[in-house]
């Protein structure tokens, strides 16, 4: 099943009904669906589709050659080539009247066994590609490989690519078409184990419970999440060890680099080179308060991967008991009790997804142009506030509370908002307030009264950005 993507797809179809030479990199995290989407797109067209993998040059070129040449139904008549130069060039040829898609995935597997391979493709570009009607597709999952040595003003190839896509995981109501036998609550809980990753979304078995679920793919060691993140972290990074401590450190609270760094034992400086690293692969994600600088000393780090985020809360400090098969003890002791607690801060970021949908679509009292969350200091009261989210307009602002709670939100904490919002000076102000739980008919009564408040239930939210 091919789910999301419709952008991608449209744009990629764009750039194919041109009919002269286009030239798109493509990248994104591993597992985000670059690949399949790649396939979706090739599936109509006539296209030569390489998947590079970790051999030397000569093996490389081998493969390559054999996948040009049986395209073309030439295997056998003509040998394969024994530069790159000249197999690019050959398809080149075979494009000059006809449109043809070369997509090469895992670029940087290419690119380790011969470092001039870029050179080789900007060369050819320059001479001979850019003259004919092939469409060409680098596609790479090591990002900063992608970012620096393919997109990157130093590389050879900057300048000759036609567009880019970085490739993001699904948002929450792109994932609810994987969810469909869940209820809203278990929606919820669903996209926190696994996120927006496409091949995570895939590994339940969504006729079982989520219980079921965890334990059978989280705490069971023969199963595919059991070691994910390791496996991961040792594709990608030198040093796992030292990588799992600090996604650990913030798992189980630390979110400023200074308390990361007294968690995990190492000075503030080595630990902010190995948080850039994790921050580049997508695992991590940095955030300030909205309107702060990006070098405001206020920054927090926190887990952009919600499958990384639950397993290292739930699943890695617990190897012995899983060892021993507590399944149901794991689940009953360590998992459950915190689960609406671990939720909280995933319900806010679907809140925000939800907000970043609507404005899309003009569906909010004005089109925002900023939003995030908010903590500092409360000039009035003297103490530090935090808002969960704002967003704002030059003359507009929205300030929203998200509860994740099994009781309906009360005027208490929509008075709450409304005196923290004192502190920011802008001529049209809005609340809006997102509720597991729905809300008080007092809150009710005074949204009546007031054109300025938004409430959002839970099933509110689910259905208007998810109903067909």
């Amino acid at each position: 099943m091919f789910v999301g993507r419709s952008d991608e797809i449209f744009e990629l179809n764009r750039l194919y009904d041109s009919n002269k030479f286009e030239f798109a990199v493509v990248y994104g995290r591993r597992r985000v669906g670059k690949t399949t989407l790649l396939t979706e797109f090739c599936k109509d067209k006539n296209a030569i589709f390489y998947v590079a993998e970790e051999y030397n040059d000569k093996r490389n070129l081998e493969n390559f050659s054999d996948t040009v040449l049986s395209h073309f139904n030439m295997k056998g008549f003509i040998p394969d080539f024994t530069e790159w130069y000249m197999a690019l060039k050959y398809i080149g040829k075979m494009a000059e009247s006809k449109r043809i898609v070369l997509v090469i995935d895992e670029f940087p597997y290419t690119v380790a066994a011969n470092k001039s391979i870029p050179s080789i493709l900007q060369n050819v570009i320059d001479h001979y590609l850019k003259d004919t009607k092939l469409f060409l597709i680098i596609c790479g999952s090591s990002m900063s490989f992608m970012e620096k040595e393919v997109l990157s003003y130093k590389s050879p190839l900057f300048g000759r690519k036609t567009a880019q896509f970085k490739i993001e995981p699904f948002d929450f109501f792109t994932s609810c078409e994987f969810f469909k036998n869940y209820s809203n609550e278990d929606k919820i809980l669903a996209y926190g184990i696994l996120g927006g990753i496409p091949q995570y979304l895939q590994k339940f078995d969504y006729n079982l419970s989520i219980e079921e679920n965890i334990k059978n793919s989280f705490f069971n060691k023969n199963s595919y999440f059991y070691d994910e993140p390791r496996n991961i972290l040792k594709q990608e990074l030198r040093e796992p060890i030292f990588y799992n401590s600090i996604i650990e450190s913030i798992a189980k609270g630390a979110s400023k680099l200074n308390e990361i760094s007294t968690k995990v034992g190492e000075p503030s400086d080595k630990c902010a080179k190995y948080l850039k690293n994790l921050l580049e692969l997508g695992i991590l994600d940095k955030e300030i308060p909205l309107g702060e600088k990006e070098t405001s000393r206020k920054t927090l780090y926190k887990i952009k991967d919600n499958m990384f985020c639950f397993w290292f809360k739930f699943v890695f400090g617990n190897a012995e008991l899983i060892e021993q098969k507590k399944l149901d003890y794991i689940y009953k002791k360590k998992v459950f009790p915190f689960i609406n607690d671990y939720l909280g801060s995933v319900f806010e970021d679907i809140c925000i997804q939800y907000l970043r949908r609507k404005n899309i679509n003009d569906e909010l009292p004005f089109i925002f142009d900023s939003i995030g969350r908010w903590w500092g200091n409360n000039p009035i009261k003297k103490c530090e506030e935090e808002i969960d989210i704002i967003c704002r307009s030059d003359t507009n602002i929205m300030f929203g509370e998200c509860k994740w709670r099994n009781e309906p939100i009360n005027m208490r904490i929509v008075n709450s908002l409304i005196e923290k919002a004192a502190i920011f000076n802008m001529p049209n102000k809005y609340y809006i307030f997102f509720s597991k739980s729905g809300f008080k008919k007092e809150v009710i009564d005074f949204n009546n009264i007031n054109k300025n408040i938004i409430l959002i239930t839970l099933d509110d939210m689910i259905e208007a950005c998810t109903s067909t």
